[in-house]
């Protein structure tokens, strides 16, 4: 709590604090603020974590310092993949949100951050694949089967040279099946043509979590794990009216 009670008194950064909640955890605060998550993984393997928003914030920070700075490039920085067609939701609040806030209170400053989002997937139209040709997103939503698609297609494939960050999202609906292995080849494709590429793997439900770290890097690389699940205390009392059900069943039974 020492650790985080600064966070809750002041804004983070373009984050405005809008609602504050405390809970009692045991667990180790883990720093996924880039470069530090950048720098562990060096390009060569990945970490795995829980939360979605957390992702994007981190990847989001990235690229408002970029902006800032006026360093902000016309290319792909982030390709987030999940395996459900209906990315609208998850998008929408874990991405899209937060980042109008962010770039909200940046025009409140006078600044223009212009950090552009698309998504690539079956739907998409013709003229929506041409506008994002044109001008490449900042950060490219796609399906497992609509990357393959565009590391197969010599126009797409220039938008993928030199991404920095690759989100796979609900990664363990991937890990033991065809999709996945799929998948794992576009991975080492766009490895090919980004090198300096990080690998984030999210799920709150995934088991055994060390086995789908091999998944997302490969056995040869690096991985951190950010396991920040615990467990709930609770109590358990059976009621009369149970209790005496059992009673009962349990005198039959002896019958």
């Amino acid at each position: 709590m020492q650790e985080t009670q600064p966070l809750l008194n002041s804004d983070i950064a373009w984050v405005r604090i809008t609602k504050k909640k405390e809970f009692y955890y045991k667990g180790k605060v883990v720093d996924l603020t880039v470069p530090n998550v950048q720098n562990f993984v060096g390009g060569h393997g990945g970490i795995i974590l829980h939360n979605t928003l957390t992702s994007f914030l981190s990847i989001i920070n990235e690229l408002v310092n970029l902006a800032m700075s006026k360093s902000l490039e016309d290319r792909v920085y982030a390709v987030y993949i999940s395996p459900l067609k209906a990315l609208n939701n998850d998008i929408g609040k874990n991405l899209e949100e937060p980042l109008k806030e962010i770039q909200a209170l940046a025009k409140e400053e006078g600044i223009d951050l212009n950090i552009r989002v698309a998504v690539r997937t079956g739907d998409t139209t013709v003229s929506e694949r041409q506008k994002m040709l044109k001008k490449a997103p900042h950060i490219l939503i796609t399906t497992p089967e609509s990357l393959a698609l565009m590391l197969s297609s010599m126009k797409f494939r220039e938008l993928m040279f030199d991404v920095n960050w690759a989100i796979i999202d609900e990664i363990h609906a991937l890990a033991d099946n065809k999709r996945g292995v799929h998948l794992g080849l576009s991975m080492e494709r766009l490895q090919k043509q980004s090198p300096n590429l990080a690998r984030i793997g999210l799920s709150a439900t995934v088991e055994p979590i060390e086995e789908v770290a091999k998944f997302l890097v490969g056995s040869e690389r690096n991985c951190k794990i950010a396991n920040v699940g615990f467990l709930k205390k609770f109590d358990l009392e059976v009621m009369s009216p149970v209790a005496d059900l059992i009673g009962t069943t349990s005198e039959k039974m002896q019958r």
